[in-house]
């Protein structure tokens, strides 16, 4: 289909929502839609219109119902299942003070806490100009709107996450090459995927020479169990998820995990608990015993924009 015509899939991944939705806003004749031959059209400088004439709106209104939720915490970005720990203790020590966290990928999770939809995102997004994370080039980047402050959580080790035993005695991103294995994907704009093409690149690999490149999903269990399952050869993810689900794991690099929110939100009574628990005895302790991953500057600010 014509780049400027899309059809209901096409303006799904478009407006990254499922499609079902798409027909619901057709039927609440809230999207400015064509229907042919059976057929519905949505002309994209249309779209792009409507989406521009309530993207404010959505912002405010969005805004509204998250204030009516006394201590509540807007979340988005990149996931890990270390996260997942961290909210849990979080709400077992705090239980007045609900995080509600949106796996969207790291770039759109920045995206979203400029554009107001957020209060946190969860960030590691690699600078290749010096080899750092969530640095202050990408925020002034990605966050114009923001005075942003970053909080770091923990570092971890991601890999190329293989069958148990590594049959296909994969050693790194160079195995990619020539199409035997298949690649199970992160959804673009996520840390993750930003890595992998990093990679390829500077082994001169071409997106179009891998199996599976385009197939994408949104978390490292994904991945994971993709691996497992057999529909994939390989991926990259956590190490943390490599264990567990009994897979074996070739590391590709040590990457910084953050919290990144303005300064106003920094001092909020629900991120100065969450803090807290950060930097406990308690979960200190409930963290030491994994390997892979490091705690020793859990808490510390990195950086705050001035």
């Amino acid at each position: 289909m014509s780049g400027e015509l899309m059809g209901t899939k096409e303006l799904a991944r478009y407006l990254d929502i499922h499609e079902k939705q798409v027909y619901a806003l057709i039927k609440a004749g809230r999207l400015p839609a064509t229907k042919i031959t059976g057929k519905w059209i949505f002309p994209k400088k249309m779209v792009d219109a409507w989406i521009e004439r309530h993207a404010g709106q959505g912002i405010k209104e969005a805004r509204r119902k998250s204030s009516h939720i006394e201590g509540a915490v807007l979340a988005a970005g990149s996931n890990d299942p270390i996260l997942d720990v961290l909210l849990t203790v979080m709400k077992k020590s705090h239980p007045d003070y609900y995080f509600f966290s949106a796996v969207t990928g790291s770039t759109d999770g920045l995206k979203a806490l400029n554009g107001g939809y957020t209060d946190v995102a969860w960030c590691h997004l690699l600078d290749p100009e010096n080899g750092s994370y969530n640095t202050p080039a990408i925020l002034a980047k990605l966050l114009p709107e923001v005075r942003p402050v970053v909080v770091h959580l923990f570092r971890r080790q991601l890999g190329l996450i293989v069958a148990s035993g590594n049959p296909w005695r994969v050693g790194g991103i160079a195995d990619l090459a020539g199409g035997r294995l298949r690649l199970v994907n992160r959804q673009e704009g996520s840390g993750t995927r930003i890595l992998l093409d990093q990679r390829l690149a500077q082994s001169g690999l071409r997106k179009e020479e891998i199996s599976g490149y385009e197939r994408e999903v949104y978390t490292h269990f994904e991945v994971g169990l993709a691996v497992l399952s057999g529909e994939a050869d390989v991926g990259i993810g956590s190490v943390y998820v490599a264990k567990m689900l009994g897979l074996s794991f070739v590391p590709l690099t040590e990457e910084s995990f953050d919290m990144i929110l303005s300064r106003d939100t920094f001092f909020s009574e629900g991120i100065q608990a969450f803090l807290e628990v950060l930097k406990s005895s308690g979960m200190r302790s409930q963290l030491a015993g994994l390997a892979n991953y490091g705690f020793a500057d859990t808490g510390k600010i990195l950086y705050a924009q001035s």
